[in-house]
């Protein structure tokens, strides 16, 4: 399969959409609703403050995972796409951070 092993799995959540709740999280996810995605994301956001506080490496990892997987949930519940974020990435490369956000506001 080509693709990094994040397009990877927006792949799959795309895919996803619109399949039947029983048949995988990420389709049970989906059906619950943006709300619920935002919500799940939050938790695991916070799994892995926790773990970063606590230098605990192995579990960080574990849960960076955690977060890249529900991050992805909750863009493709919005209909917004990886491809979307990067873009935004790659416009702001090579522009300092501090200037961006000052334009942003």
């Amino acid at each position: 399969m080509n693709g990094s092993a994040l397009e990877r799995l927006a792949a799959t959540i795309a895919a996803r959409k619109g399949a039947d709740p029983d048949s995988s999280w990420t389709a049970k996810l989906l059906a619950k609703g943006p709300e619920k995605c935002a919500e799940k994301f939050g938790e695991e956001a916070i799994e892995a403050i926790i773990e970063a506080v606590k230098g605990d490496r192995e579990r960080l990892t574990a849960e960076a995972a955690d977060v890249l997987y529900h991050l992805l949930v909750m863009l493709a519940a919005r209909d917004v796409t990886l491809a979307e974020v990067l873009a935004e990435l790659d416009r702001r490369e090579g522009v300092s951070g501090l200037a961006e956000k000052a334009a942003r506001g």
